[in-house]
C-alpha cells in the first residue's frame, strides 16, 4: 500500500505544475489506520507547501500518522517557514521522501530534523518520477540557469516549413494540445525574430484548465520585431532580448507597449544566449520551452545550453532544397559528434509519433 500513496503524491505534485514556480512543485499525503485523512500541494509563493495542506486538513488525526512527500520537506525559513518543525510538532511518527531536495540549504538536512525528532523517515519511493517533476527546481536551484527544453514539430524528411515558409499546420490537434499542456507548466516560452515574422504566434498556454502566460522571449539581436506581433499583446507579459545594435526609438517603442527590453552585449553579432540564460534565472524563470526557429535551436545546441528535447513527427513528406530545418546552427562535423539522447521516451499522439529525451 506504501507505493499508492506515494502515486498518489506524484499526481498531487503534478497539479502544482505551472503555479508553484520557483518553488519546486510537490504533493503531500497524510494517511491514519490504512485512511487518507489530509493531502495537499504546493500552492503558490507566498502560499502553503504540501506539507502544511496535508496537515492543516488532517488536523488532530495527524498524530500517529504517516506521511508521504514527494520531496524532503524544508528545513529553512523562506518565503515560508520550515516544514520540518510543523511535521514533527502534528505528531507525525513516519516520513516516506521520494527524493532528497537538491537545494543546498536543505540537502539532507530535512531528514535529519526529522529523525532528530523521533521520526522515522523512508526514501527513494518512486525517486525516478519525483525527479522528473522537478527537473527545472533541480537545474535552477543548483545552477542559477533555467532548465531548456528545445521543441519542434517536424516532417518525416526534417523539415518545419514549405520553401514558401508555410508551417500550418505541420502537427496534428493531439500534439498541438499536448504543446499546451507543456507551455502551461513552463516559466517562459522562447522564439526566435524570423519564428514571429513568418507565423506571429501567440505564445500563449490554451488548454482544458484555463489559458495561462508564460512569459514570452523574442531574441531579436536588432530589434526587428513588429511591435503589432502577436507576442507582445496582452495578455501576459513580453521580454525582448536584444543587443546594443537596437535604435533606441524601437527600444523605447517596446518599454511603451509594456514589454521588457533586455539589452545584452553582442556574441558574433547576436544575442548571447547563455547570458540571456543567466538573466533569466536571476529573474526566477526555472523553465524555458523554445519553440523555434532553426537558428536560435541551433545556436542553443552549438552552446550545449539545450537540457531536453521534444519532438512531434507527422507522417508526411515536404521537401524542397530551400524548406526550412528545424535546426540550424554550425552543427557537428562527424556523426561521431552528434548529439545522441539518453531516457529516451516515445509516444503515439494519432497519427504523430512524439519523441522525448535528454542531452545529460
Amino acid at each position: 500500500m506504501t507505493t499508492d500513496y506515494m502515486q498518489h503524491a506524484l499526481t498531487l505534485a503534478k497539479k502544482a505544475l505551472g503555479n508553484a514556480s520557483p518553488n519546486p512543485a510537490v504533493g503531500a499525503v497524510v494517511v491514519n489506520n490504512g485512511r487518507i485523512v489530509g493531502e495537499g500541494y504546493t500552492q503558490p509563493p507566498g502560499g502553503h507547501h504540501a506539507e502544511i495542506v496535508a496537515l492543516t486538513q488532517a488536523g488532530e488525526a495527524a498524530s500517529g500518522a504517516v506521511m508521504y512527500v514527494t520531496l524532503e520537506p524544508c528545513c529553512h525559513y523562506g518565503r515560508t517557514p520550515p516544514c520540518t518543525q510543523a511535521i514533527i510538532t502534528s505528531g507525525i511518527q513516519e516520513v516516506h521522501l521520494a527524493m532528497l531536495d537538491p537545494n543546498p540549504l536543505v540537502w539532507g538536512k530535512g531528514r535529519e530534523q526529522l529523525e532528530a525528532g523521533r521520526i522515522k523517515t523512508y526514501l527513494g519511493e518512486y525517486e525516478p518520477e519525483a525527479q522528473e517533476i522537478n527537473e527545472s527546481y533541480t537545474k535552477f536551484i543548483t545552477t542559477g540557469m533555467p532548465f531548456v527544453t528545445a521543441k519542434f514539430a517536424m516532417s518525416l524528411d526534417g523539415k518545419t516549413a514549405t520553401r514558401s515558409f508555410d508551417s500550418q499546420w505541420i502537427s496534428n490537434d493531439w500534439s498541438r494540445e499536448y504543446v499546451h499542456q507543456a507551455r502551461w507548466i513552463t516559466d517562459a516560452i522562447m522564439v526566435g525574430l524570423n519564428t514571429v515574422l513568418r507565423d506571429n504566434p501567440r505564445l500563449t498556454a490554451r488548454t482544458t484548465e484555463g489559458e495561462r502566460h508564460p512569459l514570452r522571449v523574442i531574441v531579436d539581436s536588432h530589434g526587428q520585431t513588429p511591435p503589432a506581433a502577436r507576442a507582445l499583446q496582452p495578455p501576459g507579459r513580453a521580454l525582448i532580448a536584444t543587443t546594443t545594435a537596437i535604435e533606441l526609438i524601437r527600444a523605447n517603442q517596446y518599454a511603451d507597449m509594456g514589454a521588457e527590453v533586455l539589452t545584452l552585449p553582442p556574441r558574433d553579432g547576436l544575442v548571447d544566449l547563455d547570458k540571456l540564460l543567466k538573466a533569466l534565472g536571476k529573474r526566477e524563470i526555472t523553465s524555458v520551452l523554445v519553440e523555434g526557429g532553426g537558428l536560435l535551436l541551433g545556436s542553443l545546441f552549438d552552446l550545449g545550453l539545450v537540457d531536453k528535447v521534444l519532438v512531434f513527427i507527422a507522417p508526411i513528406i515536404v521537401g524542397g532544397r530551400e524548406a526550412i530545418t528545424a535546426v540550424a546552427g554550425e552543427g557537428v562535423a562527424s556523426m561521431a559528434e552528434a548529439l545522441r539522447l539518453k531516457q529516451i521516451r516515445i509516444e503515439r499522439l494519432g497519427d504523430d509519433i512524439m519523441v522525448s529525451g535528454y542531452t545529460r
